[in-house]
């Protein structure tokens, strides 16, 4: 065996040994009477989110079903315009402190990170076990794919990594048919977002950091390959990451947090830009620990949505009924998804149309891993440097910088996010045996999506001498997830061309379900805030 080879097995014999050393045992799962001390100690370290959350008002002007980026835009222009705003948020209202560590990490997480749940088993395969209780991310699993996707004030700002990028013209009038005017987005929503998020490239000063080698390792690699690693922006503020090398904050950003959220605010995160826009306005108001289930649309044109108060140990509080004159649906592809085809199904929409629930894709999300050309440290640092795009294959696609969630120690690997321009749709239905909506994701379609992006990365590897193999362990392209759910309620079929839906005036979309299953081989978060900008200037203007 060659040197280059003996490195290729120790590498592999030492993630394995590693991850199997983390695994919790199976008598680590907590019964639901075991919660309690950790819904304590919750109240102890974050007793804000315990706070009472006073009563919604019975009836508003508008409200608004969410507090994502859709959802927050919508919050924002409405309040400016001068429409009083309801704002409802299942999760909490989380804060940040430079100090305390108010969300969990990936590697020893606790039921502050997930969405009632007692386990998770993340891209590493490492399963997790944890108390039950309102934490950040919710990990619903459908047939064929597990969706993540934010559960908190702020939504998917909180819990994402922070890449915010438009796609190219050409493969987004590929994915959007026509229905939407890039050109509009580039000239006008675009640039507004981008100022209104402050966002811009990782500073030298922070790419040539130590958390950050891993970065450049990984850049080096694809220049190896004959590939221009692309710039990326970002939300994360930098200035609180130089705050975390310099010793004046607690380590967020640089050591590996952000599924779960920086508790030291290190991500420009909605709560402190649209959000805290539009509650200073002093025409809109959000109402955490206010979870929807379901919307219904009144003979004479009023909506009313049913409401439960949740503690954030998951406890019920009650149901209330509130009712608006304008409706606007901001819950996430899957949440404003399951809304509306519940309402279809069950008669208290009636007249939504058969595109509704149709159009769900995954972004083409994969996740990858190569090994590094040289044995040195390479980081945890979160927020993504670059991207590489390809579209030597069959298919174009992106792969783009990324550290590697829930292992605390150097692996050796340099991890990638694929996001490949697949075609695939799904539709959701609802079962009403148990009143649920769902969808089944075909494994062929993942399979295609991995063994696209899988080639690009493999050939990376060879080409820069990569000295492990990361592919035999199966943590390459192992995790069959999204983080980018899209769709269920698409632009120019479910809704017109701005998201108002056919069939219920006043009703309107406003978030990534709008979107047609893709962002074009990119992360979706910029270019469903832009299309959120254009569609509620529109409506506003218009008056519906």
């Amino acid at each position: 065996m060659d040197r280059r080879a003996l490195l290729k097995a120790a590498g592999a014999a030492a993630l394995i040994g590693a991850m199997g050393s983390a695994v919790p045992k199976p008598d680590a799962v907590l019964p639901r009477a075991a919660a309690q001390p950790w819904h304590d100690l919750f109240a102890q370290w974050v007793p804000e989110i315990f706070a009472t959350v006073p009563d919604a008002p019975a009836h508003t002007e508008a409200i608004v079903i969410g507090s994502g980026f859709g959802a927050a835009v919508s919050a924002l222009r409405l309040a400016q315009a001068g429409v009083a705003t309801t704002v409802l948020e299942r999760g909490s209202r989380w804060p940040t402190d430079p100090w305390r560590e108010i969300f969990t990490g990936d590697d020893l997480p606790d039921g502050r990170g997930f969405w009632h749940a007692t386990s998770f088993t993340g891209v590493t395969k490492v399963p997790m076990h944890f108390a039950e209780f309102g934490g950040v991310l919710d990990c619903t699993s459908f047939p064929g794919i597990d969706v993540w996707r934010g559960a908190a004030v702020g939504g998917g700002s909180v819990v994402f990594t922070g890449a915010m990028i438009a796609p190219e013209r050409r493969l987004f009038d590929h994915v959007f048919g026509g229905v939407v005017d890039y050109g509009e987005l580039e000239r006008v929503y675009y640039p507004r977002v981008r100022a209104m998020l402050r966002l811009d490239p990782m500073p030298d000063d922070i790419y040539h950091s130590a958390p950050f080698a891993h970065s450049r390792a990984w850049d080096d690699q694809v220049r190896q390959a004959g590939y221009r690693p692309i710039r990326n922006d970002s939300i994360f503020n930098w200035d609180v990451l130089r705050g975390e090398l310099s010793g004046a904050t607690r380590p967020s950003a640089t050591v590996g947090r952000s599924n779960l959220g920086n508790s030291n605010g290190a991500k420009f995160d909605l709560n402190q830009n649209y959000l805290r826009e539009a509650q200073d306005s002093g025409k809109a108001k959000i109402y955490p620990g206010h979870r929807v289930d379901t919307i219904a649309q009144e003979p004479g044109g009023r909506f009313v949505v049913t409401v439960t108060r949740l503690h954030p140990t998951g406890l019920a509080l009650g149901t209330r009924t509130l009712t608006c004159d304008k409706l606007f649906l901001g819950a996430g592809s899957v949440g404003t998804s399951e809304l509306l085809v519940r309402a279809r199904a069950t008669g208290t929409l009636p007249d939504l149309n058969e595109h509704i629930g149709e159009g769900w894709g995954t972004n083409g999300d994969v996740v990858l891993a190569r090994g590094a050309s040289a044995v040195a440290g390479n980081g945890q640092g979160v927020p993504s440097a670059s991207r590489v795009f390809d579209e030597s294959g069959a298919t174009p696609l992106t792969l783009e910088n990324w550290y590697i969630p829930g292992i605390p120690f150097e692996t050796g690997a340099l991890a990638s996010l694929g996001m490949v321009l697949d075609s695939t749709r799904a539709r959701f239905s609802y079962d009403p045996a148990s009143n649920g909506v769902g969808l089944t994701w075909p494994q062929r379609a993942q399979n295609a999506a991995a063994d696209a992006a899988r080639a690009v990365d493999r050939r990376i590897a060879e080409r820069a001498g990569a000295l492990a193999e990361y592919g035999a362990l199966g943590y390459d392209a192992n995790a069959l997830f999204t983080a980018h759910p899209l769709g269920g309620a698409v632009l120019g079929k479910a809704t017109d061309s701005y998201g108002r839906v056919h069939g219920h005036k006043g009703l309107y979309v406003m978030d990534g379900a709008a979107i047609p299953g893709s962002t074009a081989t990119v992360n979706p978060s910029l270019t469903i805030t832009a299309l959120a900008e254009r569609n509620i200037e529109t409506v506003i203007r218009e008056g519906h």
